[in-house]
Order: C-alpha cells, then sequence, then structure tokens
C-alpha cells in the first residue's frame, strides 16, 4: 500500500510540473516571428502623418488584457513598472506604453499633436494593434493617464470590459481648487510665499523653483517614500517638459497648461462599464471628489489608500494592488 501511495504521489508530481511548465511556456509564448521580449512598435495614424509609440507586452491571457496609461502627460511607463511582479503573479496580460511625444516612442514636434481627443484615437489604435476588445480589455490610467482613461470610455466604452481611474478627478478646476485651497495651505507659509513669487514672474526655469517643490511638495503629495524608486527617477529624466509644460503647466502644483479647464465630471454618468476610482490621503487629487466620483458611475467601485499619494502604486503598494487585482478578478468573475 505505501509503495501505491508513493507512486501515486509521484506521478502526481510530475504532472504538476508538466501542467505548470505548459502554463508558463502558454503564458509567454506570444507567437512573434522575432522574440523581443514583448516589446513592439506599433504604428499611429495622426492628422500629422503616422508615427510609431513604443509597446511592452507580458503574458498570454485572452480573457484580461490590461493596458497602463501613464501620467504627465509626456512621462513614461517607466514608473508603472511596479505592476510586473504583481500583475505576471495573477496571470493578467498586460501592456506597458509610451504614448506618443514620451521617451520611447517618437517625438513629433507639431504641437497641434498634443491634445486629449488624438490622443483616445492613439488608445483606440493601440487596443486594436493588440488584439483586445470588450470580452477582455480593461485601461488602467494614473493621473493625466486617468484623464485619457476616463476621455476614452467616454467615446469607446464599446470596447471596454473594465475602467481603472488612478489619482485624477474629473475636473481640472477642481484639481487646482484643492491645490490652492488645501494642500497650499498645508505648505509652510515662508515656502509658499516665494514660491509664489516665482509663478507670478512666470520664472519657472529658476532652479529655485523645484528645489521648493520637490521637499515641500512633491515629497509630500506625489510619492511619499524617502527614498524615490529607480524607476520613478528614470521616468521623471526621461520627460518630455515641452508637451507636458504644453498641457499640464509647469509643475503639478496645481494646474495651468491647456488641460486647466477640462471637466467632464457631468458625464461621468455616461460611463457603463465597471469603474473603479482610486484615491489616496495625500494625494494631490481630493480623495474624497475621487470616492464622490465612484458614485456617479453607474457601475462604479472606490479604493482608498490610507498611506498613498499620488502615486499610491508605489507608497501605499500592499493597499492598491490588493485592491486592483480583486477588481479585476471581480469584473472578470462577474462577466461570466
Amino acid at each position: 500500500m505505501k509503495k501505491i501511495f508513493l507512486l501515486f504521489a509521484i506521478l502526481w508530481t510530475l504532472q504538476s510540473c508538466t501542467t505548470s511548465e505548459t502554463n508558463l511556456s502558454s503564458y509567454f509564448n506570444y507567437s512573434d516571428t522575432l522574440e523581443a521580449a514583448g516589446v513592439r512598435m506599433i504604428p499611429i495614424q495622426t492628422p500629422k502623418g503616422t508615427f510609431k509609440v513604443w509597446t511592452k507586452r507580458f503574458g498570454n491571457n485572452p480573457k484580461i488584457k490590461i493596458l497602463l496609461l501613464h501620467g504627465g502627460p509626456a512621462m513614461t511607463h517607466e514608473y508603472m513598472e511596479c505592476f510586473e511582479t504583481f500583475f505576471q503573479r495573477e496571470g493578467f496580460e498586460f501592456y506597458e506604453y509610451d504614448q506618443l511625444g514620451s521617451y520611447y516612442s517618437d517625438q513629433p514636434t507639431d504641437t497641434t499633436l498634443w491634445n486629449t481627443e488624438r490622443f483616445v484615437e492613439e488608445v483606440e489604435q493601440v487596443r486594436k494593434a493588440i488584439g483586445a476588445d470588450e470580452s477582455n480589455f480593461y485601461v488602467l490610467g494614473n493621473s493625466w493617464g486617468g484623464i485619457l482613461a476616463m476621455e476614452y470610455a467616454l467615446k469607446y466604452q464599446k470596447n471596454l470590459k473594465g475602467l481603472l481611474v488612478s489619482n485624477m478627478v474629473a475636473s481640472a478646476p477642481e484639481y487646482g481648487k484643492y491645490a490652492d485651497e488645501v494642500l497650499a495651505k498645508q505648505m509652510n507659509p515662508a515656502v509658499l510665499k516665494e514660491l509664489r513669487a516665482i509663478e507670478a514672474k512666470k520664472d519657472f526655469a529658476n532652479p529655485r523653483y523645484m528645489e521648493l517643490l520637490i521637499p515641500n511638495f512633491y515629497h509630500e503629495h506625489i510619492c511619499r517614500l524617502q527614498e524615490w524608486p529607480d524607476a520613478l527617477n528614470r521616468s521623471l529624466k526621461h520627460a518630455n517638459g515641452l508637451i507636458y509644460t504644453q498641457m499640464q503647466g509647469p509643475s503639478e502644483f496645481g494646474i495651468s497648461g491647456l488641460l486647466a479647464k477640462w471637466d467632464i465630471k457631468n458625464r461621468l454618468k455616461e460611463i457603463a462599464v465597471p469603474t473603479l476610482m482610486i484615491g489616496a490621503k495625500y494625494d494631490t487629487m481630493d480623495p474624497k471628489a475621487m470616492e464622490e466620483q465612484s458614485k456617479m458611475v453607474p457601475k462604479g467601485s472606490y479604493l482608498y489608500c490610507p498611506n498613498g499619494s499620488h502615486l499610491a502604486m508605489w507608497d501605499d503598494q500592499q493597499v492598491y494592488m490588493k485592491g486592483v487585482i480583486e477588481f479585476i478578478h471581480q469584473v472578470d468573475q462577474n462577466e461570466k
């Protein structure tokens, strides 16, 4: 009897190993003619010609395909690399992606390209290129990526299965008001006075501006980790400042670029797909506004990160990732 049990245990172990190896082989098999670690330059048609954007694929899962939309505008996918281990452990198929104008993608200089409408069409072209559809397509956008995600949903939600809006309110004027009336008042008055003096002169190239903002605002409300992750530092190093300034303004301390009047709050009720709104206690965005947004979306949910800021995927990582993963699994299960 012991020999039979031992034989059964050995066979079960061998079968489990074989199954695991088969699953891993399938997960990392993208059927590419030339293997490039999932990296692919996708052609994008624009009113100013054809350009290419950088994407990197992880995994093979026909049920769950997630497109990550980075912030900025014109930051890079790099600060979102923290999703890699979490999402691969879940077996999700997901894509890192540098939007047009960002470091790893083409960087045309025509300023008419930098508007939300064109970026929405870009995301739709990327969706088609990765073979995603309403049965499996999730978009997760952080900051400016959250604006882009909401705008995409308003036009193309027929192609979406789930939407995740990370740390971005649906009204830029509300974002600016929160920065002025709440966050600024939490700052050292002497520091705020000096910052406002620089802003009044529009002397944003003055190194003193960032010397003040980084310790007094960015480390309080963008990423609260004592030592910033290498991925975030690389993303900041590679940011396209021309596009960022044109659309956002000179810094994260409020908003004054082309997006300053952007507001789709009264249209949130039109988003019918399951939607997760993510807010954080120390965020540049009012967490109460994020919670309110989750109630304005018919199938909305809210994730609160009590120790997080604008990049809560880093400074409240376990809460953030657990909530994101649970939401995706829940949508996947409910849609069966």
